[in-house]
């Protein structure tokens, strides 16, 4: 039993001294620093903002005093641009039309008759026959009928509008939001019958505080999270010029793609890309040499 102890000892020690020979040769590990470089950090901001119409168009008479005898389109109707949304009544406006053509004709003979006294009496003025107070007579009632002419063609040409102005059309493509035609109304000049969102254009006005507006500009990534849960794109379309004095936000203003159209009166929230701003990074670390 001694005996074997004593081997048993022996092969420890032999096999620790090993272990202290093969870590002391081992080689030192590598420590090394590297400088952080500069790299872009892209950066959102989330906003607030309405959802509006990008320009709205006011359709309105022109003309007043008369009945509206059709109205061709409703609230949520699209529409093209000079396409006929109301009509309204012609009869007294066809009645003048006829009146001032019989005054034209009325004028024309008028004229005729004139020009031919002045040249009769131009042709007894020559034989001695005529004074010369008759021939300015003369003349100046053919400069009144001619004067009367004109005045009876300016009213022709005032009924011919008034006529086109009893069909009301649409001044360019868009969406029908809101209607004041009533079948039977007699209209005033100037009286809105619809409203429309041209173009059915919607944008988002995004309210940003003002400390952000050095790193939005045009054209930046936007995305909306839209009434019904979807996420629309859209890009920046103007950076407001002005930030309000209550609340030191200004308006961002963001336009969608033509075919995305979503309701407008709501208020929704989105995120802006912002202009990105350099941040330390560092490089990734390279494997240490030796077994440590």
């Amino acid at each position: 039993m001694p005996f074997a102890a004593a081997f048993v000892a022996a092969a420890l020690l032999f096999a620790f001294r090993n272990f202290i020979m093969e870590h002391s040769a081992a080689p030192p590990l590598a420590v090394s620093l590297t400088a952080p470089s500069q790299q872009d950090c892209p950066e959102t901001l989330l906003a607030e903002g309405w959802l509006k119409p990008w320009q709205e168009a006011i359709v309105a008479s022109e003309t007043g005093g008369l009945r509206i005898t059709e109205v061709l389109v409703d609230v949520g109707s699209v529409v093209a641009k000079g396409q006929t949304l109301v009509r309204l009544s012609q009869e007294s406006v066809l009645a003048d039309l006829q009146k001032h053509e019989a005054a034209i004709a009325t004028a024309k003979a008028n004229l005729s008759k004139a020009r031919g006294n002045v040249d009769q009496v131009r042709q007894l003025g020559l034989s001695g026959a005529g004074s010369a107070d008759d021939i300015a007579q003369y003349v100046t009632a053919e400069q009144t009928a001619v004067v009367s002419l004109k005045a009876a063609k300016a009213d022709f040409d005032n009924d011919r509008v008034k006529l086109e102005q009893t069909t009301i059309t649409a001044a360019d493509d868009g969406l029908i939001i809101s209607r004041s035609a009533e079948l039977g109304a007699v209209v005033s000049a100037g009286a809105e019958l619809f409203r429309m969102v041209r173009q059915q254009r919607v944008e988002w006005q995004a309210e940003v505080p003002a400390d952000y507006l050095p790193r939005i500009s045009e054209g930046s990534n936007v995305v909306v999270n839209g009434p019904e849960g979807q996420r629309i794109q859209g890009k920046v379309r103007l950076v407001g010029p002005s930030v309000s004095a209550d609340t030191s936000r200004a308006i961002v203003y963001v336009a969608f793609p033509a075919d995305v159209h979503p309701r407008t009166g709501l208020y929704v929230t989105g995120n802006i890309e912002l202009q990105a701003t350099p941040a330390p990074a560092f490089s990734k670390p390279r494997p240490c040499s030796g077994t440590g």
